[in-house]
């Protein structure tokens, strides 16, 4: 059954509630929903165990939405369904929407690179071992993929001898077919030579056969039946026979041993895992049969749905089983997240396979192991697609002219800083100042600022903060007054990291446009802030939480980038490192203050004193137990103090110091 609810008004954001199913016209059952744009383009494919509750959840209030899932049901027009009979049914009809329709709101996963793969041509007359790349055929039985193609010929020219499978080109073939005169494989006694009719073609499929099932895993039981005939060869004395067999033995151990023994049960599974961002994720699978990794494969994809770890695990069995079935299919997979529902897709595993598959995460011992050795490459795999992205020229011009037209600026930013306000419960508040130029970091610009003027939760007064010192710092440079230190609010003096020569670098150039962590109140801030100092020539942009959406001052709607602009990944890239540059420089400085629990309650003590109370006597508890006269004991601490620290650790008003009205310290009693 199928139902198509046309929006009654089309509009570039479209409000959800103009196509919004009538209440009980969405049955309670499994099935599957696409959302359609204005044009009737399939925008969105969803799976669902009730229809009716997963399709109300979109139609809520769109402040209550995650921001991509707001994205998509402004975008669409309309939505439609079709209800099945298990929940198993609608995973697989989303896996065959999705893969017909190319929904732009769905996660999509693409080759970080391309793999080659072992194949065996099982659906010609006459099968043929070659390397493959690109999309699989029917009828073709897969090993790998593998990192490098040379690997697949080392392996396959060392099993040749043992299984002469036919590797040559139909073209080839034909040729050899037509003379009567095999290759030179042929004549070497690599290839059994079925062109010239020296095997039939019985016969030859029997080989391709058996080569399939050793490069399956099925190893040891042809190595043992090699090892008796090759003993049954030599008591015979046909000792040509046994050296040959001998020979091939040492072959195929040879290429058993490119695949070193990960999982000593000789197990069959393949191990999936996941590193992500709030924008893209890499997944990595590795292939192990016989205990051994037989290939690897690695996909990325650009977040462009409210997914979690899960949801990634789960479109990630979907690609990657979806046309599988048979021996293809593991009997264990293993991940770093269950899908939830975790059922149906265990069910859909099994169909695949013929058998119960063990889908679960790996809790301890080598496959725990291997699983962290998953990860780690699923993490290298998305830092190199990040810097491979990053590193490229034209596609950084692109993002930068992307950026300009997008905020309406006169030319492509050339010089971006970045700034960000770090603090812990409105203590320790600093900020800082990324710069990247011609979209590359330059961290010999980078600064850092400490916020001492008030102590709070208010970013929006920190950022008007350090705006205008940045900018009162770059127009005294201008001036030439020779200053480059500045003393800021609060009495600190903010120091700029050094440069290779140690010497310090000046705040001497202006940025084209300035990017704050934050909404319209930061952005209002860091405009305010530039207009206090007459400076009229510096775009102002604030990206907003996640980074959907890019406020510009004054304008009471944002600027909304594709997910797939690379303006936007540009501006994700200077908000990360500020934000990580901010949050470094702010957990350095909260480690390198002082706390001492109890004793900071105590009025009048300075951090010199606490330490050397806890040095002298080991720790608060012991303190707590000391009597006044032992704490007079500690160097620099008095009687008068010692009996404060004694009413303060025992919970009582402590009695009227004597205050130094110059330093506001207790005196000692020496001191009064």
């Amino acid at each position: 059954m199928e139902l198509s609810l046309p929006a009654s008004r089309v509009c570039d954001m479209a409000d959800p509630s103009s196509y919004r199913p009538k209440p009980g016209q969405i049955p309670d059952s499994p099935g599957v929903y696409r959302f359609r744009d204005e044009h009737g383009r399939v925008i969105y494919v969803g799976k669902a165990k009730s229809l009716r509750q997963r399709l109300s959840s979109y139609f809520q209030d769109l402040a209550g939405l995650h921001p991509r899932t707001r994205t998509m049901v402004t975008t669409a027009a309309s939505v439609e369904w079709t209800v099945v009979s298990t929940e198993v049914e609608a995973l697989q009809l989303e896996y065959s929407w999705i893969k017909e329709y190319d929904p732009r709101f769905n996660v999509k996963y693409r080759d970080d690179k391309s793999y080659p793969s072992l194949a065996v041509t099982l659906n010609e007359e006459f099968p043929r071992v070659q390397v493959m790349r690109g999309p699989k055929k029917k009828g073709v039985r897969y090993f790998g993929p593998y990192a490098h193609a040379w690997a697949i010929r080392e392996t396959v020219d060392l099993m040749l001898r043992v299984f002469p499978v036919r590797t040559c080109s139909a073209g080839v073939f034909k040729r050899s077919h037509q003379i009567g005169r095999p290759c030179l494989l042929g004549y070497i006694g690599k290839c059994s030579a079925p062109c010239v009719g020296r095997v039939t073609p019985e016969e030859h499929r029997e080989l391709a056969e058996e080569f399939c099932d050793f490069m399956a895993g099925r190893t040891g039981a042809y190595i043992r039946r090699l090892e008796g005939q090759m003993h049954d060869a030599a008591e015979e004395m046909e000792y040509e026979k046994a050296a040959r067999l001998r020979d091939d033995i040492e072959a195929l151990k040879r290429a058993m041993e490119k695949n070193a023994v990960v999982l000593a049960d000789a197990t069959d599974a393949d191990l999936i895992a996941v590193a992500e961002d709030e924008l893209e994720a890499a997944v990595q699978i590795f292939h192990v049969r016989g205990g051994r990794v037989r290939g690897q494969r690695g996909w990325v994809t650009d977040k462009v749905e409210a997914v979690d770890t899960a949801g990634l695990v789960e479109h990630a069995l979907q690609q990657l089983y979806g046309e599988e079935s048979g021996d293809a299919v593991p009997k264990e997979v293993l991940v770093p997240a269950l899908p939830d529902p975790l059922e149906p897709v265990a069910q859909w595993l099994g169909e695949r396979r013929g058998a119960r598959v063990d889908l679960r995460i790996p809790q301890r011992g080598d496959k725990k192991d291997l699983m962290a050795t998953v990860q780690r490459n699923a993490q290298q795999a998305l830092v190199l697609h990040k810097t491979r992205r990053a590193s490229d020229l034209t596609t950084r011009s692109r993002a930068l002219e992307e950026i300009a037209e997008a905020l309406g600026l006169d030319s492509a930013p050339l010089r971006i800083e970045c700034f960000d306000i770090s603090h812990l419960q409105g203590q320790d508040v600093v900020a800082s100042m990324v710069v990247f130029e011609d979209g590359l970091a330059r961290k010999s610009e980078y600064r850092r600022f400490q916020i001492k003027g008030f102590e709070g939760q208010d970013d929006v007064r920190s950022m008007h903060e350090v705006v205008s010192r940045r900018f009162r710092r770059y127009l005294r440079e201008k001036m030439k007054t020779g200053e480059w230190a500045e003393e800021a609010p609060g009495g600190e003096i903010e120091e700029p990291l050094p440069e290779d020569d140690g010497k310090p670098k000046r705040f001497a150039y202006p940025p084209q446009l300035v990017v704050v962590d934050g909404g319209k109140p930061q952005v209002a801030a860091a405009r305010r802030a530039l207009e206090e100092l007459g400076v009229t020539d510096v775009a102002v942009c604030g990206l907003a939480k996640r980074l959907e959406e890019v406020w510009l001052p004054d304008e009471d709607d944002p600027v909304v980038l594709p997910r797939t602009s690379e303006g936007l990944y540009l501006l994700q890239r200077v908000r990360d490192e500020a934000h990580r540059f901010a949050i470094a420089y702010q957990r350095g400085k909260r480690s390198k203050t002082f706390k001492a629990g109890p004793l900071d309650a105590v009025p009048g003590l300075g951090g010199t004193r606490k330490q050397a109370l806890l040095k002298h006597f080991g720790s608060v508890k012991r303190l707590r137990a000391a009597t006044v006269e032992q704490i007079c004991e500690t160097p620099g601490i008095g009687r008068k103090t010692a009996e404060t620290i004694v009413a303060a650790l025992a919970g009582a008003a402590p009695p009227a110091p004597a205050v130094n009205t110059a330093t506001g310290e207790i005196m000692d009693d020496a001191e009064e």
